[in-house]
């Protein structure tokens, strides 16, 4: 059974949470504060955390840090925060998701099943992942049509895309992709990421104008949705 990590100082929202996630028969521990939260998780060891950043005894950004220290565990932050700034420093700081106060339950259920899919043996090496009609194997590093037809991927095209695909899910954060698919030279360069997602839609998506893999959260960056 899965195991979920709550942590938020609003006893409403505790309550809430943890009714709502047990009825699904997820296992809830909580913790009120970033110190307890690090020391729950350090014991309990939870397969998710749903974080809130405005915490009393330190921000929710460096629990996400001290966490990310020792634990690639998903951590979904569920925050009042609804600035750009503050959703782009979490992802930074290694969050996998945000969602804003006020939220819908359903919505949040929809984020955590899609982050505990990330741990799952489709993003193996050699796995061979779905994207709509097409067929991408990561081990051959080929992209096949329904109909068998090679798509063609330029180098940096294939990176962008390899490292989206191998986290389902996964909101990232426009400088974490710059970072990690051009390099730290290249973390201003906001017009690269528009520019390779614009290509990879053209070739992937069938209506790239609204894409339904390849996704663009405003402000925050983007996400492969499986």
């Amino acid at each position: 059974m899965t195991r979920i990590l709550v942590v938020d100082d609003e006893p409403q929202i505790v309550r809430a949470l943890r009714i709502n996630l047990r009825a699904r028969q997820y296992d809830v521990d909580t913790a009120p504060d970033g110190a307890s939260a690090l020391y729950a998780a350090a014991r309990q060891h939870p397969d998710l955390v749903v974080l809130d950043l405005g915490l009393p005894d330190m921000d929710g950004t460096e629990v996400i840090r001290g966490l990310r220290g020792w634990t690639v565990i998903p951590i979904i932050v569920l925050s009042g925060r609804a600035d750009s700034r503050d959703k782009v420093d979490a992802l930074d700081a290694g969050a996998d998701d945000y969602l804003t106060k006020p939220f819908a339950i359903d919505e949040l259920l929809a984020r955590i099943r899609a982050v505990t899919r990330r741990g799952q043996a489709t993003t193996e090496a050699g796995a061979a992942i779905q994207l709509g009609d097409h067929t991408v194997d990561l081990g051959a590093r080929a992209v096949l049509t329904a109909d068998g037809t090679d798509v063609r991927l330029s180098p940096t095209e294939w990176r962008l895309l390899e490292y989206l695909l191998r986290h389902p899910g996964k909101l990232h954060s426009q400088r974490t992709l710059l970072q990690d698919v051009w390099g730290p030279q290249y973390l201003t360069e906001t017009n690269y990421l528009r520019q390779y997602m614009a290509r990879l839609r053209r070739k992937l998506e069938p209506d790239p104008t609204h894409p339904r893999h390849l996704l663009t959260e405003p402000g925050m960056g983007y996400r492969f949705r499986p």
